[in-house]
């Protein structure tokens, strides 16, 4: 028997504030919904797209606006732009990380009710952060000059290096391989020359300083570090200011290697009222036909929520859809003849979306395209030349900024498809981002967008999930069923104008 799809009770609607909207993801996965979005964006590309597609908009920094100024948005959602914190390497990474959890756990400490801090001794301890945050940035500026002087000094080095190289009689060819060989250890030894032997050390030992440098940079951080810290502390002013209420609920997210802070957000929340849930997402097990994780934060205000070990009881997970992608594989729920196997209780019942899939159901805004692979613009083991690739019938890796120097070839072959399909256009790239194929695309950098985007169809299940869990399983599916349909079908309405700081009067969040 076919599922019946039902008609039910729209949810309640909710106002929600973006922080940090991008070209609008989550907005228009919202709006699907039902919700009413606002959004702070600074980048002035990403706020051409948004006022082209209707995206209500305040154009600035996040830093120069507050939780006070929105006091009527019961939603806060974000996605920071943060450092990578690596955890490779020397370490340096790892030491930025552990400093941003040291502010978040000073921060904890000053909302914890056995303290008994009031209000104005909160803020203070914010105001100290965001001073210690100005010095580290204020020393990074300093070591970033004196990088620049040395990459300078570097780079003469390696041109009298060329120079002497070819005085000694050695060819073009020879000169351009042994360059491309100049960061790995040398060999002095091998060289009876003495002037190269010198320039060779002095570019080595340059070399080190820059390492030292990068390291230092990457120790200190850079305004991203503060950035990351923006929405934790819009939610604990909207708790903890006596003027304010709470918000109902909270959805950050962001690269996997923020999966740690939001852990450390978590028990913030919890210790202002909010169940939570942390989440690491693949986001083709959600019909998004492209391989991308990230690390997902979900809190709900629930002030009278059981304890377990003392802590609130966690949020369920999001539960995935479809199966996630196994590189070499084609899928075990797609069509087979004969009778399909029976999944496990609680398994995706369907396997993942391909991009020849995703592109197909775009038509006829989209070309039709032969069979392809995708050869991307990285390499792969840490080889640049050898270039990852996937066929048509296989998800999307991820999409990045450089989505658009992807080469799209003959399937199993080398030769590009003809022009213009020879690389993706920018509405096929949102398409397999799960944008709407008329999103309107707008500004400069336009691949850029895209790839710094969240996944409208991740954002959908993710705001259905923690704003309507009083949903049954049928019903969820059916609204999921519903919303996805009008995500894939969307257009834009009307332009709006992006709003500017001050720009306050009669807009539905400021109660002005």
């Amino acid at each position: 028997m076919s599922h019946i799809q039902k008609d039910h009770s729209p949810p309640a609607s909710f106002r929600i504030l973006d922080l940090f909207a991008g070209p609008g993801g989550l907005d228009v996965a919202a709006e699907v919904l039902g919700h009413q979005v606002t959004g702070i964006e600074w980048d002035a590309d990403a706020c051409a797209t948004r006022r082209a597609a209707g995206m209500d908009t305040f154009q600035g920094d996040v830093r120069e606006y507050s939780a006070a100024l929105f006091p009527l948005a019961q939603v806060l959602t974000g996605g920071p732009p943060c450092q990578t914190f690596t955890v490779a390497g020397n370490g340096a990474g790892r030491r930025a990380l552990d400093k941003v959890i040291e502010y978040i756990d000073c921060l904890h400490n000053a909302v914890r009710p056995e303290t008994g801090r009031d209000w104005k001794q909160i803020l203070e301890t914010w105001v100290g952060i965001c001073d210690s945050l100005k010095a580290r940035e204020l020393e990074a500026k300093e070591v970033k000059a004196e990088k620049r002087e040395i990459e300078e000094i570097r780079a003469a080095k390696r041109k009298a290096i060329k120079s002497r190289l070819r005085q000694l009689g050695n060819s073009d060819d020879e000169v351009k391989n042994f360059l491309k060989k100049l960061k790995a250890p040398q060999d002095l030894d091998d060289f009876s020359d003495n002037e190269i032997k010198d320039l060779l050390e002095q570019f080595g030992d340059l070399n080190n300083q820059l390492d030292k440098l990068k390291d230092k940079l990457e120790e200190l951080g850079d305004e991203r570090t503060g950035l990351v810290l923006q929405p934790l502390w819009w939610v604990i002013e909207r708790s903890k200011h006596p003027d304010l209420k709470p918000y109902e609920a909270v959805v950050l997210e962001q690269v996997p290697a923020v999966m740690r802070v939001w852990e450390e957000y978590a028990k913030v929340l919890e210790t202002l009222g909010y169940r939570t849930m942390t989440q690491l997402m693949h986001t083709e097990a959600f019909g998004v036909p492209q391989t991308r994780r990230r690390a997902v934060l979900m809190a709900r205000l629930d002030p009278t929520a059981p304890l377990i070990n003392g802590r609130p009881i966690r949020l369920p997970e999001v539960p995935e859809t479809h199966e996630r992608y196994q590189p070499g594989r084609l899928s075990t729920r797609q069509p087979k003849a004969g009778h399909a196997a029976p999944l496990p209780l609680g398994a995706p019942t369907d396997g993942w979306i391909s991009m020849e899939k995703a592109l197909k159901r775009a038509q006829p805004d989209l070309p039709a395209r032969p069979a392809f692979t995708v050869i991307s613009n990285y390499g792969t083991g840490g080889v640049p030349e050898a270039r990852g690739r996937r066929d048509h019938d296989a998800p999307s890796a991820t999409i990045t900024g450089k989505v658009s120097r992807n080469r799209v070839v003959h399937k199993g072959t080398d030769k590009n498809l003809n022009a213009p399909l020879d690389r993706f256009s920018d509405a096929e790239a949102g398409v397999l981002q799960t944008f709407p194929v008329a999103y309107p695309w707008s500004g400069k950098d336009i691949p850029q967008q895209i790839g710094n985007a969240v996944p409208p169809r991740l954002a959908l299940h993710v705001l259905r999930h923690v704003l309507e869990p009083e949903l049954s399983n049928g019903e969820a599916k059916d609204r999921l069923e519903q919303t996805l349909a009008k995500l894939e079908g969307w257009r834009p309405e009307k332009l709006v104008e992006i709003r500017k700081h001050g720009d306050w009067k009669g807009h539905p969040l400021t109660g002005r």
